[in-house]
């Protein structure tokens, strides 16, 4: 008999594009937080599954309006800007990183302080639906270590790197590592107390080797970390080709991308995240391919700090990995769904153009916006392949990491009338208009790690 067995009408995108709807269906998981069978409602066992599940308290039967999405994939959050969210975005990236976020990182010296505030995050992502996040925490060692064990400790799914930044040119003194040598030895020992906290192949927390970005890293640091994350197999992440400023700074020092640089140091890996990408050129996206890396694409921050809108529908065109990222504090939602909303908008104004003095032929880039579908898929099940994770989809194998989206929730923006929408429309509805309101349990691994104060105890 399965450990838990849900029974409702579920919503995901399981390749690009395309909207699947399991109709009162039910979802058996195992014991792993595995879902081990998805049967119809008229499948021949599923009378007797669901009359043994009850008998055995293990049966969580969705209400009225209540319907199951897949858990949403940040790939791209800056863990200790929490406290900044919603500030400080009226200035260029480099004068923002310099006045605002590194004064307020090197506070995470402090580890009361970074526990208190990375408490208050993860809590905040899981009740937003964010089930699977990858994090940049800072410099500190055990304040870094400490997000790790929150993640763990509140059941979210997640990888955390301890940032590494060492350049003296481009870092202030009271915030950088010492030298190379110091930021590749602390990031070793971060990687093997992370992997020490689960001691678990299939850890739900994971460590992710976390260079800044080019800008603040020696080529000595660049260089020591692409060793490290070939000689511990781990997973690494960074920024890429993010703003007018960044991509011209590291040609200007290389005479290559930023693609090319990570290349060349060992940094291009299989699932390497890299942030923002939105200077890349059709070579790097190739490159980008061939590696295996990923790109988490953040098209709300990016309208206020890259100078520009990603070229998405290129990137997907070559088969690029690419997922959603929200990017706190540079961006100020820390939600993925409106992380959807936020693409949908980006894809268009990529493919309409901004500036009405150009005719409309020369406005834009034709065929750059996406659909409804494929939003919501970047922000799950491409997530899940950027960091290969059996994650974002309701399919056998896959981890039951879900939301339970209430449609009667209190301050609940989502109408739906069935005799004016199809449940196709439903989707739509869901994926444009719900907020934080209508996520009524956010699960992870089979396990509910959040719960709306209006859900009733009776609802799982």
């Amino acid at each position: 008999m399965p450990d838990r067995v849900i029974a409702g009408t579920a919503f995901h995108t399981p390749t690009r594009g395309r909207l699947e709807i399991l109709e009162n269906i039910l979802i058996l998981i195992d014991a792993a937080g595995t879902i081990s069978e998805i049967l119809p409602k008229d499948h021949p066992r599923s009378a007797e599954i669901r009359t043994r599940a009850e008998r055995q308290c293990s049966l969580i039967e969705l209400q009225d309006g209540q319907f199951l999405l897949p858990g949403l994939v940040d790939l791209h959050i800056h863990a200790p800007q929490w406290p900044q969210l919603g500030k400080a975005l009226d200035a260029p990236l480099e004068v923002w990183l310099q006045k605002y976020t590194f004064p307020l990182e090197a506070r995470f010296s402090d580890l009361s302080f970074a526990r208190e505030v990375y408490s208050s995050l993860v809590e905040a992502l899981l009740a937003n639906g964010t089930t699977t996040a990858v994090y940049f925490a800072t410099i500190h060692l055990e304040a870094s270590l400490a997000l790790a064990e929150i993640c763990l400790a509140k059941g979210q799914r997640a990888f955390v790197g301890r940032v590494a930044m060492d350049d003296p040119h481009q870092c202030p003194d009271f915030y950088r590592d010492a030298d190379a040598s110091t930021a590749v030895r602390e990031t070793r020992a971060f990687v093997q107390r992370v992997r020490e906290l689960a001691n678990d192949e299939d850890a739900l927390v994971r460590p992710i080797i976390t260079p800044r970005f080019i800008p603040s890293c020696t080529d000595a640091l660049l260089e020591g970390l692409g060793k490290l994350a070939e000689e511990l197999d781990c997973p690494v992440q960074t920024h890429c080709s993010e703003s007018d400023w960044e991509s011209g700074f590291v040609r200007e020092r290389f005479g290559a991308s930023d693609a090319e640089v990570l290349a060349r140091f060992g940094l291009l890996r299989q699932n390497t995240i890299l942030a923002h990408s939105n200077f890349v050129t059709d070579d790097d996206l190739t490159l980008i391919q061939q590696t295996g890396a990923a790109v988490a694409h953040c098209p709300l921050s990016n309208f206020y700090f890259a100078n520009a809108v990603f070229p998405l529908r290129a990137a997907l065109d070559k088969c690029v990995h690419v997922g959603l990222g929200s990017d706190i504090s540079a961006g100020h939602s820390p939600s993925m769904l409106d992380g959807c909303r936020h693409a949908l908008l980006a894809s268009r104004a990529r493919q309409s153009g901004v500036d009405p003095c150009l005719s409309a032929e020369e406005r834009g880039v034709t065929g750059s916006a996406i659909s409804v579908s494929e939003a919501f898929w970047l922000a799950t099940a491409g997530g899940g392949e950027a960091l290969g994770l059996p994650v974002g989809k309701f399919a056998l194998g896959c981890k039951f990491d879900a939301l339970v989206i209430d449609l009667h929730a209190p301050g609940s923006n989502v109408g739906w009338s069935p005799d004016l929408d199809t449940i196709e429309d439903l989707f739509q509805k869901l994926v444009l208009n719900a907020t934080r309101s209508n996520i009524a349990m956010t699960w992870v691994n089979g396990e509910i790690v959040a719960r709306s104060p209006f859900t009733p105890r009776k609802s799982g």
